[in-house]
């Protein structure tokens, strides 16, 4: 199973001649996660695509536009969507859950972000999961 945005991922990894290793190291996550991301066994969060795109060197929208992932017509993310991150009576982990949740209900799983949003996300980013959470070096 393959995704265009893990796909994208390692060729852009590749490009740099750096190896996974060393590129996991690099954007604080695990070796065997990046595996996963990189093979479309996982969708990273945007806290995770986010430091891909900075070791990279470019943005997290143009890794979408490489990969062709699909984005509303007007680039804008739905009004609950917008509602659920404004809530400052939800914690990080909780506005997670419920984008997670209206996203699997509405099977916008996947689809593009606006960069105003992901800006939001990284200042108010959800803890990692284990699977997420920096590896020590």
């Amino acid at each position: 199973m393959s995704s265009p945005l893990g796909d994208i991922i390692r060729r852009q990894r590749e490009l740099q001649a750096l190896s996974m290793r060393q590129f996991a190291r690099m954007v604080g996550i695990s070796n065997p996660y990046l595996s996963q991301i990189e093979r479309g066994l996982r969708e990273p969060s945007e806290q995770v695509l986010q430091g891909i795109a900075d070791s990279l060197k470019t943005s997290v929208d143009m890794l979408y536009d490489q990969a062709g992932v699909p984005h509303d017509e007007d680039g804008a993310e739905p009004a609950v969507i917008a509602a659920i991150r404004a809530d400052p009576a939800l914690s990080a982990r909780q506005r997670s859950a419920l984008v997670e949740i209206y996203e699997s209900f509405t099977g916008r799983s996947g689809t593009r972000r606006r960069r105003a949003s992901s800006a939001r996300a990284r200042a108010g980013a959800p803890e990692a999961s284990a699977s997420e959470a920096p590896r020590d070096s």
